[in-house]
This record gives C-alpha cells, sequence and structure tokens, in this order.
C-alpha cells in the first residue's frame, strides 16, 4: 500500500496532493517543479500544427504573467528561440490542443527526476520577437505517469482539485506506520488490532504472530525447508510500511509488475470477477470499470492465508504418506520376519514328518526282524527235529539191516516182534505234513504307502487355498457405548485393514460383582442393548468375532456403571386393557369400577429403590393398592390377592397389607386427593415399606423377599394417580404410626 501513496515526482509520501484531469495525483510542491510555461510568442504556430485543431482561445483580459505565478520554475522563452525555423516543425507543442485539456507528444526534454518537459517552439521567420514580460503567457502540466499534459489557466495550480480523501488516507497511514514502528504485527490477524510479530518466513515474507504461525505456516510439509527468523524492529521491515529500503517498494530490490495493458501503471487493485490484478486506468477506461474489486494488499492477504490452509490440507496428507511409508517399510520389515519365521516353521513341519515318518520306519523294520526272526526260529526247530527223528530212523534201520543177517530163527524170533513195533512207531512219527516246511518263505507283510505319497503330493498351505483365519481383535467404540438406566449399550468394529471375514459376534458380560463371564449376544450385529440389568452396579464387558476357522481373541474390557436410581414409567403393553395412561405412561386411571393391575418398566432384584405416586383424583373412597409384583402377577383384580404380589391398599382412613389374600397390620392414616404414597424397596435387607405424605405407614410391610419384582399398581375409575421416579433413598425415617390389631 506505501507505494500507492508516493508522488511518481518525489517518491516520498504525498504531501497537499492534487488530482491532475488524468486523474493521477501529485504533490503540490512537484506540480510547481514541474509546470512549464509557454510564452505568447508561441501562439505562432506553423500551418502543421493548426492543422491538429483550431486555435486556442486568447487569454482572459488582465490575465498577465500573474496568471501563471503559481508555477515555481518556468523556462524563458528566449533561451530555447535560437533554433533555425526549418526544424520547427518537429517539436510539437500542445498550443493546439488546449481547449481539451490532454494532448500527446513526444517530448525531447527529460527532467533528472523521470518527468517529461515540454520543449520550446520557436517562431515562425519574420516574426518578431516579443519582448520579455510583453504579453500573456500559458502554462502546461504533464503527467509524470500517463505523460499526458493538460494547460493551466488563470488560476494555475489552484485551478486543480485538492486529494483530501489522498491527503487523509496519507496521515493515518504515517500514524499507522509510526504506531509498527514500536513492534512489528502479524499480517496474517483477524484481531484487531494484530498481535504482535513472533516470526518472519524469509521465503514468504510474512510476518506471523505465534497463533498465526501454528495455523498458517506450520513446521511440516512443504514449510519444513522454511526459515523463519525473528521479526525486525525497525520500521522498513515487512508489515512496517517505513520509507527505508526493506520493504518492497520502488527503492527496494524487486521491481514492481506493471499492466499488461497499460506498461506504465503499476498493479493496484484487484478485480474479483476476472480474477486477477488490475490498475487504476483499467478500472477507468478499460472492462474493468464495472467489476467488483477490492484492494490489492488485502486480497494478497487473503489469498496467502487461503494457500496456506490449502497448504496445511496438503501437509496433513503429505504426514500421512509419510507415516504411510513408515507403515510400508515397517511391513516390509514385518514381511521379512515373517517370510523367515514361516521358513523356519516350514522346515521344522517338514523335519517333524521325516522324523515321524523314520520312527514309523523304525517300527516297520522292526515288525519285519521280529517276522523274520519267528520264520527262522520255526524253520530251525523243524530242521532239528527232523535231522532228530532222522538219525532215529536211520539207527533203527542199520539195526534191522544187521538182525535181518542173522540166521538163527530162534534168536531172531526172540527179537523180531520189538523190532516190527519200533519199526512201526518209527514210521507213525512221520506222519503226514511232518515232512513240510511249517512256514513259508514269503512275508505276509503289505505296506500301504500309496494314500501317503498321495498325502505328501498333496501336502500345501492352507492360505494358499482358504485365505481365511480367525477373525482379529475388534475395536469397541467407546463415544457409543453408555448406559440408561439399568441397561448398557455396547458398540465395536472391526479394525479397518482387517480382511477376514467374520460370520458374528460374542458378546459377554459378568454378574455386575465381578463375577464370571456370560454370554449375552451372539449375532452378525455391531451394537447390542442389554436390559434388566443391576442397578448401581459396575459390569464389565467384552466382545470378539468368530468365522469358519474359529474363534478371535477377546476385546479390551470395557466397565459401564448402571444408574443409581431409577427411571421408569408404566408399561402399557403389560397392563391390563381397563387401565388408561397419559403423560408420557406417567399417569394411569382406569375405564372399569373393578380394580385392574398395571406394573412398571423396571426390574429390580438387587439394591435400595424408592418412588413415590401422586394420588391426582379420588372420588368415592376407593381402596388402591400400592405395591410390587412379579412379571406374571394377575392383573383383573385387586394387587397382592395373589402370590405374585406385595401390596398395601388403602382407602381415606386406614391401610393394609396384602399377600395370598392375607390382610395384616391394620395402620391408622389414609389417603385423600393430593395425598402421596412412597414405596421403598430394599432388596439389600429384602423388606418392602410404604410412606405416606413422608411419613412410614406401619413397620416394614414384608420381610425375607427375594427374586425380581416390578413396581406395581391396582385401581378402579375413582383414582387417578401419577408416578414420580429417579428419586433418591430417604435419609430420615419418620417414627412410624402403630398398627391397630
Amino acid at each position: 500500500m506505501e507505494e500507492e501513496l508516493k508522488c511518481p515526482v518525489c517518491g516520498s509520501l504525498f504531501r497537499e496532493p492534487i488530482i491532475l484531469p488524468c486523474s493521477h495525483n501529485v504533490c503540490l510542491p512537484c506540480a510547481r517543479t514541474i509546470a512549464v510555461q509557454t510564452p505568447e510568442s508561441e501562439q505562432h504556430l506553423p500551418p502543421l500544427l493548426h492543422s491538429r485543431g483550431p486555435a486556442p482561445p486568447a487569454a482572459a483580459p488582465g490575465a498577465g504573467p500573474g496568471a501563471a505565478a503559481g508555477s515555481a520554475a518556468c523556462l524563458d522563452s528566449e533561451s530555447a528561440a535560437g533554433g533555425g525555423g526549418g526544424d520547427h516543425a518537429d517539436k510539437l507543442s500542445l498550443h493546439s490542443e488546449t481547449d481539451s485539456g490532454y494532448g500527446s507528444y513526444t517530448p525531447s526534454l527529460k527532467s533528472p527526476n523521470g518527468v517529461r518537459v515540454l520543449p520550446l517552439v520557436p517562431a515562425p521567420p519574420g516574426a518578431a520577437a516579443a519582448p520579455r514580460g510583453a504579453g500573456p503567457a500559458s502554462s502546461s502540466l504533464t503527467c509524470p505517469q500517463c505523460h499526458r499534459s493538460a494547460s493551466l489557466d488563470q488560476r494555475g495550480l489552484r485551478g486543480f482539485q485538492r486529494n483530501r480523501l489522498l491527503e487523509a488516507i496519507v496521515q493515518r497511514y504515517q500514524q499507522g506506520r509510526a504506531a509498527a514502528a514500536a513492534a512489528a504485527k502479524c499480517q496474517l490477524c483477524d484481531r484487531s488490532p494484530p498481535e504482535p510479530a513472533a516470526v518472519l518466513c524469509e521465503q514468504c515474507e510474512v510476518l506471523y504472530c505465534a497463533a498465526c504461525q501454528l495455523r498458517c505456516h506450520p513446521a511440516r510439509g512443504p514449510f519444513a525447508k522454511h526459515r523463519l527468523a525473528p521479526p525486525p524492529a525497525h520500521p522498513g521491515a515487512p508489515g512496517g510500511g517505513g520509507d527505508g529500503g526493506g520493504g518492497k517498494g520502488a527503492g527496494g530490490g524487486r521491481k514492481l509488475p506493471t499492466c499488461a495493458e497499460h506498461d506504465l501503471e503499476n498493479y493496484s487493485m484487484y478485480c474479483v470477477s476476472c480474477r486477477s490484478p488490475v490498475c487504476y486506468q483499467c478500472l477507468e477506461e478499460g472492462k474493468h470499470n464495472k467489476h467488483d474489486v477490492k484492494a490489492l494488499g488485502a486480497m494478497w492477504k487473503q489469498h496467502k492465508a487461503q494457500l496456506s490452509q490449502a497448504l496445511n490440507g496438503v501437509s496433513d496428507k503429505a504426514k500421512e504418506a509419510k507415516e504411510f511409508l513408515v507403515q510400508l517399510k515397517n511391513l516390509l520389515q514385518q514381511i521379512q520376519e515373517n517370510g523367515l519365521d514361516y521358513e523356519a516353521c516350514l522346515v521344522a513341519q517338514c523335519d517333524a514328518l521325516v522324523d515321524a515318518l523314520t520312527r514309523q520306519k523304525a517300527k516297520l523294520l522292526t515288525k519285519v526282524t521280529k517276522e523274520r526272526e519267528h520264520k527262522l526260529k520255526v524253520v530251525w526247530d523243524q530242521i532239528n527235529h527232523c535231522t532228530l527223528k532222522l538219525r532215529q530212523s536211520t539207527g533203527l534201520m542199520e539195526y534191522c539191516l544187521e538182525v535181518i543177517k542173522e540166521n538163527d530163527p530162534s534168536g531172531f524170533l526172540q527179537i523180531s516182534d520189538a523190532l516190527i513195533k519200533r519199526v512201526q512207531v518209527s514210521q507213525e512219527q512221520w506222519v503226514k505234513g511232518a515232512l513240510e516246511p511249517k512256514v513259508s518263505a514269503e512275508f505276509d507283510l503289505t505296506l500301504d504307502s500309496e494314500p501317503l505319497l498321495q498325502s505328501i503330493h498333496q501336502l500345501d498351505f492352507i492360505q494358499m487355498k482358504s485365505p481365511v483365519s480367525v477373525p482379529p481383535v475388534p475395536l469397541l467404540q467407546l463415544e457409543k457405548c453408555c448406559t440408561r438406566n439399568n441397561s448398557v449399550t455396547l458398540a465395536w468394529r472391526m479394525p479397518p485393514l482387517s480382511h477376514n471375514p467374520v460370520e458374528g459376534y460374542i458378546l459377554e458380560l459378568d454378574d455386575g460383582d465381578g463375577g464370571q463371564f456370560r454370554e449375552v449376544y451372539v449375532g452378525k450385529e455391531t451394537l447390542c442393548t442389554i436390559d434388566g440389568l443391576h442397578f448401581n452396579s459396575t459390569y464389565n464387558a467384552r466382545v470378539k468375532a468368530f468365522n469358519s476357522s474359529g474363534v478371535g481373541p477377546y476385546s479390551k474390557t470395557v466397565i459401564l456403571q448402571t444408574s443409581d436410581v431409577a427411571w421408569f414409567t408404566f408399561d402399557p403393553s403389560s397392563a391390563h386393557r381397563d387401565i388408561v395412561l397419559s403423560n408420557d405412561n406417567q399417569t394411569a386411571t382406569c375405564n372399569s369400577y373393578d380394580d385392574r393391575v398395571v406394573l412398571g418398566t423396571a426390574a429390580f432384584s438387587k439394591g435400595v429403590h424408592y418412588w413415590e405416586l401422586h394420588v391426582d383424583r379420588y372420588d368415592n373412597h376407593p381402596d388402591p393398592a400400592f405395591g410390587i409384583a412379579r412379571i406374571n402377577v394377575v392383573k383383573d383384580m385387586m394387587l397382592g390377592k395373589d402370590d405374585k404380589a406385595w401390596a398395601m391398599y388403602v382407602d381415606n382412613n386406614r391401610s393394609w397389607f396384602m399377600h395370598c389374600n392375607s390382610h395384616t397390620n391394620r395402620t391408622e392414616g389414609g389417603v385423600s386427593k393430593g395425598a402421596t404414597v412412597g414405596v421403598l424397596l430394599d432388596l439389600n435387607k429384602h423388606n418392602l415399606t410404604f410412606y405416606i405424605n413422608g411419613q412410614q405407614q406401619g413397620p416394614p410391610a414384608f420381610e425375607n423377599i427375594e427374586g425380581v419384582f416390578m413396581p406395581a399398581l391396582s385401581l378402579n375409575r375413582n383414582v387417578q394417580v401419577t408416578l414420580h421416579t429417579g428419586l433418591e433413598v430417604p435419609q430420615s425415617v419418620k417414627q412410624p404410626k402403630l398398627p391397630n390389631n
């Protein structure tokens, strides 16, 4: 913004700026230095110049040299009158265009500050030179930016309007710069005033406070290599607005870009419709004059902030990509380690198979050895036996042959009978089969190795055929797990990178006293609510998944605490059809003159519970009954007449306790419209107590009660009551009324 507030002549901030006809601004002192006075002799123009336009009107009467007194610098007409008449046509004058106030030319002189000065045009040949100050002279002013010339009238520079707005802006800017000189401010702060700058990014050339630096310039992603330096203390720092060379002004090292359509104009505004920077001349004369434009510096900061925010998103993605690369590298290492583990496991499994086969081979070889030894033993025994028999038979044969050679008949006959018997006995020893081997040389052992060979050939990894393994550990969604009254709700999900199929889940819950877990749900849902738990109890829950390959590991255990007190209403689903419920099932009455039973939605088996019933209507002295009951209580008669209910029924004067149609403990004191009946169920002490209007009604009504009980009420059409739950147990108990026997 500082460059837009500098005078194009002196290069300093505007001082008493005036508006030229071309809409540009210059300082009033600078305008005095660049104003050019044209003598009266220049009115004698050559025909070439007269052809460009009509001659200007004569100066107003009485307008002498004082008309241009505001011009502090003017050229003497005599200093430029020495030129010949032949080249005066090349020195174009704008005198013929002063009627319009603008002109275009190619000046021949240039001041040291870059402002072009009109050259003097000599009088035509033969024209008498006018003496100095003899006639009126006109003055002109050339814009230092667009180089258009404007003539001055009798008022001189006072004829141009003073740019009060620009002058006020310069003053405000100087005040802001003086305040910024004390401490550099953040350039991206939304606060007013901005926070003091903490760092300067040398690449972005933007000052950041600590909060904006964390939000718009985090030290990650593409910003990680940017160099952050302490903010400069001098006013010329970025955003400081000083006149020194530290800014990006014309005096800095960087040249400001100029407009593509107007080479001499710098970009000063931003066209929102075309989304491009524009100059002042584009806004006045170009296609952007009706477009929505904003200050270039403001849009620069806004786009820089948007780019920083977009880079934050890219930085986050880059961070995720880095984490993903780390995950992939870890995965490579895990694959390498798991590959080695699986190789070792495969070698161990194959070695185990080889060892088992070796052991089985040894067993089979042992069987073959035993069979061979058995056969050999049988054969050797048979050989020995046969050899012995053969030896005996051979000896008998030799003896008999010697006896047959005997010539003495009497001697032969004496031994012949005995020899005949011995030969016959010896012959009988060689019975049929005696000369056959008892065992065969073949082994009756056949090893069927074909199934085993087939199994070995089919030996493969199960994962290659079916990539199904047990599911991983489910993740409990703690933000969705909650308790309400005596019910708990649990939610879980599988890990995001899990590829193993899940056929269902098993949810387990303990008994509220740190006991054993038990299954409470088996199914495919990932959200489950368990009702009917104990009040004021702490439960531990866990879940696991299963599929065809087996059951996965348990999740982490979540601890859930049920409500200290019970919140419930009357149950319309289990109430008698004559019961009429209203007020969100908290108010009950009846359509029948007979007593009908309605139960509560809560069930109690543990703890101490208290609720109250307010009598909204009580007509004709009915006998409503208040108490507890089992879920299968009879609902078409007064509460307490069966063995499933324990109640106190009361009229307008007295009350009785009733169970199994047995009336006990008559107590004075009844109910009326506006009365409140309280029921205290203490399952820790296993007793039931009643209250009327905050005072205990008789002794504890029932003792030694155990099981699961539900709040219960019986009434007819003459009574209407409203249920109040979620009440604390009464801390002080008034003295009970003594019963009248």
